[in-house]
């Protein structure tokens, strides 16, 4: 035994389990005030937050990425962020995750409210990341992959890979001035290519590069033109929706004259119910459009952007480096499955080792319910319902309510007493190597 008084150190090694105040990011695209469900989390939970009703609150990042690391709400833990804890403790991580990711927390956690479409974008490999930062460090910060996963929290709506070629062709034929930019040729030889997958891919490589890279005054003339077309079918009352009318004139209002606009003929528009998934690989093109979401994605800021943004486009890399694997919209839903041994947690476990997601569905019915222990460090975060939760690695109880943050160290197993007559709704993201 350690006799005497315990130090400080050892009391603090025992605390593993502790609630987290999580940086908030007001880039513009969010939802503004609270009618953001990132603004709507923080102020539930912790009250004395000051939301402001006239700024986007766009993300909670829930993790120890050096843009916005945790801070940790436990005044016995001398550390003041997550990231500095986790360096001093890399135990916490469990012992496969402190191997695999040299002592890192391998996944970020986030809520996302969208208001304003997200660049259109996709995220290298490894192979490419490593490639992009040494030749670009100031536009590639980082030589990790990025693939991400984001699961709705409200009714969401993105852009997510090519979309089935007879969409394609099709929108060749009723939109002349998508036709325009992609041009007879590209555009007669995907066409032609249809049944056969290696040219389908290498005709709607040219198709797309060729638009990407049309002379900015021809595009913005284009675009100009169908967008003045569509607005006046609208207004006479006719269907646009052989031109995609409706999300045509909602992008151009919000990004007038940008290429971006066009990439609805090419990309598949989902729409996720809450629940439903997208895991976006690297090399997906993929744009969130609007809604709320849960989003987990390996720790990296990589982005190849191409459109629908003021920000830096690096056009060659993104229509080099695009998976042209056309698919439709339906097969881009990244189905959760139910665990065996809870029927209370639904999994989210895409194809990468960063992070796999639970979301745990607490009826209203259970009043006791255990977070299981797993091998692996995690985030918590309760979206609906209240308890009490404990642990033998908190040393005190906590309470949980919507907002509320845990991080919970490698195989620590947490209690709730559930006091909302609703049940709970949580989010856990973890390692599961």
């Amino acid at each position: 035994g350690k006799g005497g008084a315990r130090t400080d150190v050892a009391a603090m090694e025992e605390v593993r389990v502790f609630p987290l105040s999580c940086v908030v990011q007001k880039y513009a695209w969010g939802k503004v005030g609270l009618d953001s469900e990132v603004a709507k989390l923080v102020v539930s939970g912790d009250p004395l937050t000051v939301i402001e009703d006239d700024k986007p609150y766009a993300e909670l990042w829930m993790g120890a990425h050096p843009k916005g690391d945790a801070l940790i709400k436990d005044n016995r833990i001398s550390q003041r962020t997550l990231g500095q804890w986790i360096a001093d403790y890399p135990g916490c991580l469990g012992s496969k995750v402190k191997d695999t990711f040299q002592g890192q927390l391998p996944f970020l956690f986030k809520v996302l409210s969208v208001n304003l479409a997200l660049s259109v974008q996709a995220h290298p490999n490894r192979e490419l990341a490593v490639r992009l930062h040494a030749q670009f460090p100031e536009h590639y910060p980082d030589s990790n992959h990025k693939p991400e996963m984001a699961i709705a929290l409200t009714p969401f709506e993105g852009l997510c890979g090519f979309r089935p070629v007879e969409e394609i062709v099709g929108f060749l034929k009723s939109v002349p001035e998508f036709h325009a930019l992609v041009g007879n040729e590209a555009a007669e030889e995907l066409q032609s290519s249809v049944g056969d997958a290696g040219r389908v891919s290498e005709a709607l490589k040219k198709c797309f590069t060729r638009m990407m890279n049309c002379e900015k005054k021809v595009f913005v003339d284009q675009l100009n033109m169908l967008v003045k077309r569509v607005s006046e079918e609208a207004a006479a009352g006719k269907d646009t929706s052989g031109s995609n009318g409706d999300l045509l004139l909602r992008l151009h209002s919000q990004f007038p004259g940008d290429i971006g606009c066009f990439s609805i003929y090419f990309l598949n528009r989902i729409m996720l119910e809450p629940g439903e998934a997208m895991f976006l690989g690297a090399n997906e093109p993929h744009a969130y459009l609007y809604g709320d979401c849960i989003e987990c994605m390996a720790c990296s800021d990589n982005t190849v952007r191409a459109g629908l943004t003021p920000k830096y486009i690096d056009v060659s890399t993104l229509c080099e480096m695009l998976n042209y694997s056309p698919a439709p919209a339906s097969s881009k839903i990244f189905p959760s499955v139910r665990d065996a041994s809870d029927p209370c947690v639904f999994l989210y476990d895409p194809p990468v080792p960063d992070f796999t997601v639970m979301r745990i569905q607490i009826p209203g019915s259970v009043k006791q319910y255990t977070v299981a222990p797993i091998d692996c460090a995690g985030i918590l975060l309760v979206v609906t319902g209240e308890a009490t939760a404990a642990s033998a690695a908190a040393l005190s109880d906590m309470a949980l309510r919507r907002g509320s943050v845990l991080f919970i160290s490698a195989n620590e197993s947490v209690a709730l007493h559930i006091t909302s007559p609703a049940g709970m709704l949580l989010f856990r993201a973890c390692c599961v190597l």
